[in-house]
């Protein structure tokens, strides 16, 4: 008998399947791929040397810290002793979360240094003879993976996949010439899309030493860069180093002008819960995409109250925009909405000395205004920068005119992204279908 679908509903003899669950027959049917398939078992072993603490403790093996679920990087925690076992990844080795692998955290190792990782990552060592490592890595995160891993961990809530879940999923594998010819695919829409990134970042750094020819001609001395500074009692806003240092730095530089002459602080509390059956847009910040959006949830899941955003408003993460999380906010729906720890403000209008929007989102990524944000925070053990503290922040003022050189390059880096951006989406699509064996190849 062969399976018949009717409309939601299907057939399926017992005998045809592996496993009795509507999931698993489901995935019978539609997770289908044109090249043979093989069980991961088959191509890959499995590392469990455990790391030896005194390397932990000395640096000389790095710690994981997750794996990201979007891209597959691996990211790093703290070289310090830690009380859970560490398993050694090496450099080709593939990293699986074995409670989020349904969510695409899997890593390929690419730092010479060894990796830590514990029990709740897998390292596997890919077997070259028969699949190449990258390949294997772009199967491992592919929707015809990605389901697989769903079952086996239940597909919700924090359950692991097992040691024999694991290396019985199933992975297309086609005969290695045809997985480089992927594999090439992948990374040359990857570099052009690295490529227009690293092209955002020309107009920051035109500006960063603009700002550091301007602090050098303005300033007395060089308070930023000093380890020792003098100033008296009645300059200081607060008895602490950051405090002092802050004073020195506005007297030194007496031409520089506060970011509050520039922004204001905007805080409009929306109340999402009033609206249980509403998905709200809610937007993050972090120092690599800047505002981006996060996720959508129903009103039903907050418990307090969050943040309105509107285009070309700002907002930053207060204990990490010493690191650049900070951004401007795009084209947003009307709905959209931030965490209300977060700190929003925006641009002053109708002032004589404005400064434009486009020219602000290159002016926070300098390293020059983080350097100064470092001296400006506020707290003890967990510092933070509020928008009162924002608005303390000392910097030479440009002209319209020159802001307008910097807003427009910004602007033309931004377009050529967005188009990288779509091509790599449409790479993607297509690698997907390249993987499954539905878009085919030609082999030289």
């Amino acid at each position: 008998m062969t399976t018949v679908a009717t409309g939601k509903a299907f057939a399926v003899w017992y005998k045809e399947v592996e496993r009795w669950s509507v999931q698993a027959l489901w995935l019978e049917r539609v997770n289908r791929s044109q090249w043979p398939t093989t069980e991961l078992r088959e191509v890959v072993s499995v590392r469990f040397e455990v790391v030896p603490i005194e390397e932990i403790d000395s640096g000389e093996t790095l710690l994981l810290d997750r794996v990201a679920f979007d891209e597959g990087r691996i990211y790093f925690g703290r070289r310090t002793q830690t009380q859970m076992v560490q398993y050694r990844a090496k450099l080709g080795d593939i990293v699986v979360s074995k409670i989020n692998a349904r969510k695409r955290a899997v890593g390929l190792v690419t730092t010479e240094a060894d990796i830590g990782v514990t029990i709740h990552f897998r390292s596997l060592i890919p077997d070259k003879s028969k699949v190449v490592p990258m390949f294997l890595w772009m199967a491992l995160r592919s929707e015809f993976c990605r389901r697989q891993f769903e079952i086996e961990t239940g597909g919700q809530g924090k359950g692991e996949i097992s040691e024999e879940g694991l290396l019985g999923i199933k992975i297309p594998l086609p005969a290695p010439s045809v997985q480089c010819m992927i594999v090439d695919y992948w990374q040359e829409a990857q570099l052009e899309f690295d490529a227009k990134l690293d092209g955002l970042l020309e107009p920051v750094q035109l500006l960063n030493s603009r700002l550091t020819e301007a602090y050098r001609s303005a300033c007395t001395r060089d308070v930023i860069h000093s380890r020792c500074f003098v100033v008296d009692f009645k300059d200081l806003s607060a008895w602490d180093v950051k405090s002092g240092q802050a004073a020195s730095f506005r007297l030194a530089c007496p031409s520089f002008r506060p970011m509050g002459d520039f922004i204001e602080d905007e805080t409009e509390l929306i109340h999402p819960a009033a609206e249980p059956d509403k998905d709200w847009p809610v937007y993050g910040v972090n120092n690599k995409e800047g505002v981006f959006l996060n996720s959508h949830q129903k009103g039903t899941t907050f418990n307090a109250p969050y943040k309105r955003i509107r285009k070309d408003w700002f907002f930053h993460n207060p204990t990490r925009c010493n690191v650049g999380s900070l951004g401007i906010v795009p084209d947003v729906p009307e709905d959209a909405i931030t965490s209300p720890e977060y700190q929003v403000w925006r641009l002053k209008q109708d002032i004589p000395d404005p400064l434009l929007p486009g020219y602000v989102a290159c002016l926070i990524q300098t390293p020059f205004f983080l350097e100064l944000v470092q001296f400006n925070r506020v707290g003890a053990v967990k510092q933070r920068m509020y928008t009162e503290n924002l608005m303390q922040v000392r910097i030479p003022y440009i002209p319209v005119s020159e802001q307008q050189k910097y807003a427009d390059a910004r602007e033309k880096a931004l377009a050529e992204l967005a188009d990288a951006k779509h091509r790599l989406n449409q790479a993607r699509q297509e690698v997907e279908a390249m993987i499954l064996g539905v878009k085919k190849i030609e082999v030289p």
